[in-house]
């Protein structure tokens, strides 16, 4: 594909929403309000795991401004996205400490929490499972005892019946004896980290009303408005054109907002009180603890290599901890078993990927879905196998690294245009990172300076029939609308649409009007603002789009000029004759119908229409594995260089690198930011991020006093670098770059980490406290 001489695609072009965003003049679904609105509070459970023997709402209806109280009784049924098995308010039972038991509906905010602090909940406590180790054991109290019962939202979903087993992904490739025995060496350890938080600037805030006529309008913070129209409909058996999702610009997200949870809640609210608009503002701490989370895993690894170094056979055990109900977990399973080896070639493998019920908060998407945490566990693996066999960690994974010719876990074939470049992007690193100093060096005053290393890869688990349409509005002046249902929630992905636009149409930024809100009802359906996929989905419907457009513009144009459509150009403005460009019309000009001098008119409003959808994935067999996961993988390397205090345990980052294979990138400056962005974030996950519980599964530090993030004076040097293999049918060669900053920062911490310590650091957070519990022998 030539890429070369572009003119808007591959330039640093300013985000459009930068001076609104500088200025405060964004405005957030919170932002609006609407006289009459209602408001909505939540009364969360105080227990993880108890039967619901009575909840008296009597006082709370009592209380001043209060015009309903909700409970599990009012909807007993269950909702989800891949398995059924979570009522909106909960019914019955609890199943994590957090979970809503009951919505109090009053005039005035401050009204209705004072109203849901009277309500009065008798529990019966149950036994608390806390690690999905022991929940999976056959003597484990069940979580969901009726799971047989529940519904299969999307096929591929293997929930296994009196467990608490919400999902197994199963992945046989080869022979694993053959694999065995041609192994001169192995590896085998276990890893675990618990759940965190998304932590997204933005709480989740939904508001909904219900018109006489059964419109349902939904105004939500939410990186699928499609998707919460679908769920709404499939749930409470609502007709999908009479549910209208509106989202504006998003205060960040990190997978935690592809969830649909409180529009259940507001909706159930609303209906309620004869539909009038309620609003439900999450509060810091039920963002943390009653909405969805971080996903928590333990696992076990074994590695088999030859002696020099060549991997034969890799074996792996997820533990995924979904948490009280499955939400995405379960497609977080599957996407850490279909890419478990890494960006590496190996013929025989066997993975047990299990989603697990736990008495934890439950679990979403999180940036990444389920990479960061596969790459955490293999890329420490890889070090210690490089550490066993003595050769050096970059030169066993470029020695191993996977290339077109080779086939993922699930015996997808490879090329060179879905498969990037992984050595490319190993060498790199190597020079950013400045490998051949060395990877240990003591500084004078005693503190240990460490290199730490990971190369990952990850395919977008997008459904079969993900798509995503956009629609091109041709204006007087010649300047064009741009409609796309993908959110902004700080990506830049509506700039970069703009750009390839503008690529495409040959037409000035400045003519290209975005529009950054969505609203289901006017703009064309996208599966979801998710997976990397944006770039890659809306790009293409941008270009299909645009190429409609120009065929109408060639189509009068050619009439105006007196010619056929085949010997004109669309660009600069104008519809030209290609060998006498002296001879055009202005897209002004036509734009909205082309006017004779003699007053007849031709033509109409150019109005440009396209979508792409994602082209033969196909479901994975549930015995092996076998199938067509994702439309493409994107690879890349990542280092850290730590400086380590062996006396205090404590250490400081000093530079963090990444290299990835963007295919081309569209916009340098964004993309680095997405790099720098997605680093901050696992790099905060890596080293302090957690969830502390108590043995009642209480959690202890539920907002931001206590839920250690990574602080701006803590923020590295960033180094970042791309490689360029483009993707044949990607806008312009580009792959999807959303979420890769994050993956390896886990797994290149801890191997820096561990090499400065002289302890195998296999667990996160890699907080100083943890550093000297392992170096001293105190957490075995």
């Amino acid at each position: 594909m030539d890429t070369q001489n572009l003119t808007y695609v591959g330039k640093d072009i300013p985000r459009i929403d930068l001076k609104d965003k500088a200025y405060g003049k964004v405005r957030y679904t919170n932002d609006e309000s609407k006289p009459g609105t209602l408001s909505a509070a939540l009364h969360i459970s105080t227990h993880a795991h108890a039967r619901l023997k009575h909840v008296d709402v009597n006082e709370a209806l009592k209380s001043p401004g209060v015009h309903a109280v909700i409970t599990g009784e009012d909807f007993p049924y269950q909702v989800g996205p891949l398995l059924g098995d979570r009522p909106p308010i909960a019914y019955k039972k609890v199943r994590y400490y957090g979970e809503p038991i009951a919505v109090v509906v009053a005039d005035q905010e401050h009204q209705a929490k004072y109203a849901a602090g009277l309500i009065k909940v008798e529990y019966e406590p149950l036994p608390v499972l806390q690690s999905p180790r022991e929940a999976i054991k056959k003597e484990a109290p069940l979580i969901h005892e009726n799971m047989k019962d529940y519904t299969v939202m999307v096929k591929g979903v293997h929930s296994v019946p009196n467990t608490n087993i919400a999902n197994l992904t199963k992945i046989r490739k080869g022979d694993m004896k053959t694999g065995w025995k041609e192994s001169d060496i192995t590896v085998e350890e276990k890893f675990s980290f618990k759940p965190a938080d998304h932590a997204a600037l933005e709480t989740r805030v939904s508001r909904a009303e219900i018109l006489k006529d059964g419109h349902v309008y939904i105004y939500s913070a939410t990186q699928g408005p499609f998707y919460v129209q679908k769920l709404l409909s499939e749930c409470f058996n609502i007709e999908p054109g009479k549910i209208s999702v509106e989202t504006p610009l998003v205060g960040g997200a990190f997978g935690g907002k592809g969830c649909v949870q409180l529009e259940f809640i507001v909706y159930l609210a609303s209906r309620a009180v004869g539909g009038r608009m309620v609003s439900l503002v999450n509060t810091r701490e039920e963002d943390l603890i009653s909405s969805p989370v971080h996903i928590g895993l333990e696992a076990n690894v074994k590695l088999g290599a030859t002696k020099n170094g060549k991997l034969k056979a890799a074996s792996y055990e997820f533990y995924f901890n979904t948490g009280g109900y499955s939400d995405m977990g379960a497609g977080m399973s599957k996407a850490g078993a279909v890419d478990c080896t890494g960006p590496y070639k190996i013929d025989h493998v066997h993975c047990d990927s299990y989603c697990v019920y736990t008495n934890m908060p439950y679990a979403t998407s999180f940036r990444g879905f389920g990479h960061p945490e596969l790459t955490f566990v293999m890329e420490r693996a890889m070090d210690l196998l490089a550490e066993k066999l003595a050769i050096d960690p970059i030169e066993l994974r470029l020695m191993n690294a996977i290339k077109p010719g080779d086939t993922t876990p699930t015996q997808t074939h490879l090329n060179s245009s879905n498969i990037g470049d992984v050595s490319s992007c190993l060498r790199r690193i190597k020079e950013l990172i400045n490998w051949s100093e060395g990877q240990s060096t003591t500084t004078q005053d005693g503190k240990v300076r460490t290199k730490g290393i990971t190369s990952f890869w990850k395919t977008s688990s997008t459904p079969p029939n993900a798509t995503a349409g956009v629609i091109l509005i041709f204006n007087i002046d010649g300047s064009v609308n741009l409609n796309s249902a993908a959110i902004e929630h700080g990506q830049g992905t509506k700039t970069v649409l703009a750009q390839i636009l503008a690529e495409k149409l040959q037409m000035d930024m400045k003519k290209i009007h975005v529009t950054m809100e969505v609203n289901t009802k006017y703009d064309p359906h996208q599966w979801k603002t998710v997976a990397s996929s944006t770039t890659y989905l809306a790009g293409r419907a941008v270009m299909a789009a645009a190429e409609d457009a120009i065929f109408q513009l060639k189509q009068i144009g050619a009439v105006a000029l007196k010619c056929l459509p085949a010997d004109v150009v669309v660009g600069n403005g104008k519809v030209y004759i290609k060998d006498s460009p002296e001879f055009y019309v202005n897209i002004k000009d036509v734009a909205v119908g082309y006017k004779f001098p003699n007053g007849n008119s031709i033509g109409g409003l150019i109005i440009g229409g396209g979508s792409h959808i994602v082209r033969h994935l196909t479901p994975l067999d549930p015995e092996t594995g076998y199938g067509k996961p994702g439309p493409q993988w994107t690879v890349g390397a990542q280092a850290i260089e730590v400086e380590y205090d062996p006396q205090e345990y404590t250490y400081k980052i000093i530079k963090a690198a990444t290299v990835l294979d963007a295919g081309k990138v569209i916009n340098p400056n964004a993309a680095i930011g997405q790099m720098r962005g997605g680093m901050y974030l696992g790099l905060s996950w890596a080293s302090r991020e957690t969830f502390m519980f108590n043995e009642e599964g209480r959690v202890l530090n539920p907002q931001f006093r206590s839920y250690d993030i990574l602080r701006a004076s803590e923020v590295p040097e960033y180094l970042v670098d791309f490689i360029e293999t483009p993707l044949v049918d990607g806008p312009y060669g580009a792959r999807g770059i959303g979420e890769y900053g994050v993956i390896g920062m886990a797994g290149a911490l801890s191997n820096s980490l561990s090499i400065a310590s002289g302890s195998s650091l296999n667990q996160l957070p890699l907080t100083p406290e943890f550093i000297w519990e392992s170096v001293e022998g105190r957490n075995d």
